[in-house]
């Protein structure tokens, strides 16, 4: 798949720490609270991270079941972004379903890796060549420093041509 410049300006942002977080102020403000980053996104895979801390924890001593998946949502929630051309695109979509499996418990930190690009970039192309609304889940795998399994998410993404955009090709 060849990169677009939608698509090439936004992984530099999504990519910069410095404005990804002053994007977050406005738009992500949990994510500043727990200190959520992006390591690295490319077309097909984004790797996110957040650090067992004080405000994060749970009274098990560990990172809270919801910071985990605020962070591993991110590595797919990026991905759909990057693939649908960024926040001004003629496809829409929304998070529709997610489920978890906690294996360890987070004492450190914990990074998720979603490698699943390709599902999403199929799955907004037939969005775009059916009109229809196509459903796609995507997985995550969170890991802790000594590339242990700390915790797997799957979330299902929906995809959908806007209103407007129906509307005017249907005319």
């Amino acid at each position: 798949m060849k990169i677009n410049k939608k698509q090439e300006a936004l992984l530099k942002r999504l990519n910069n720490r410095i404005i990804f977080k002053l994007v977050s102020i406005f738009k992500l403000p949990m994510a500043i609270v727990t200190n959520l980053k992006i390591e690295e996104i490319n077309l097909f895979e984004c790797r996110t991270s957040v650090k067992y801390n004080y405000l994060n924890k749970n009274p098990f001593k560990s990172t809270y079941f919801a910071v985990q998946s605020m962070a591993a949502e991110l590595s797919t929630g990026a991905l759909a972004l990057l693939t649908v051309d960024g926040l001004n695109s003629d496809v829409s979509f929304i998070l529709v379903g997610n489920s978890a499996r906690f294996i360890k418990k987070a004492k450190e930190k914990t990074v998720f890796i979603c490698n699943e690009g390709d599902k999403l970039h199929k799955a907004v192309a037939r969005a775009r060549s059916t009109n229809e609304q196509i459903e796609e889940t995507v997985k995550t795998i969170g890991y802790n420093n000594n590339q242990e399994i700390i915790s797997e998410f799957k979330f299902t993404w929906s995809f959908r041509i806007k209103s407007s955009d129906l509307i005017l090709n249907n005319n």
